[in-house]
């Protein structure tokens, strides 16, 4: 068995996204690939997509294409996006004591572009924010930048996905973790 192992040769396989899709990524939330550009950037040709936001349309965002499954993701169709919200109210939160291992494992599901582990971030700072109300005290500046992070990027793509108000998402989500 090791021997057969050892001559199976591993290929790398990279999702190539088309022109029309519509892709998430951390810093421009919801584009949509506008074109596969041939570009020399650096003294070498390279393929690059051309995203074009969809809350900044005169923007442009470009991605080499040998870096994009790292950095992009396709969004959620209607059917996922649905099964994620009633799947909400079953997410777990997520706790770890530490403050500094806390952040870096937010900043790791902020960069994995989870959907799920979005949620998860979500419920987990509103129940220590309502928590933290209770003792008489304030939110922490990092507990609301990556509530706002995780909420801005998840709520824009169920938004946008759904083709429907941020207020009847709000609406949708509370009915459905209720």
């Amino acid at each position: 068995m090791l021997k057969l192992l050892q001559n199976i040769e591993i290929f790398e396989v990279i999702y190539m996204f088309k022109i029309g899709d519509y892709v998430v990524n951390l810093k421009n939330g919801v584009c949509k690939i506008e074109d596969i550009l041939n570009m020399n950037l650096s003294g070498e040709s390279k393929e690059y997509y051309l995203l074009i936001p969809q809350n900044e349309q005169n923007a442009k965002v470009y991605i080499p294409v040998d870096a994009a499954d790292s950095r992009i993701r396709l969004t959620m169709d209607k059917e996922q996006a649905m099964a994620l919200i009633k799947k909400m109210k079953d997410i777990e939160e997520i706790s770890i004591e530490n403050e500094k291992e806390r952040e870096r494992v937010y900043k790791e599901i902020l960069n994995s572009r989870n959907p799920e582990l979005l949620v998860s971030i979500i419920k987990t700072l509103y129940l220590r924010k309502q928590d933290r109300v209770k003792e008489g005290k304030k939110n922490t500046a990092v507990d609301e930048h990556y509530f706002k992070l995780a909420e801005k990027h998840l709520c824009k793509e169920l938004a946008f996905v759904l083709q429907i108000s941020q207020q009847e998402l709000d609406e949708m989500i509370l009915k459905n973790i209720e």
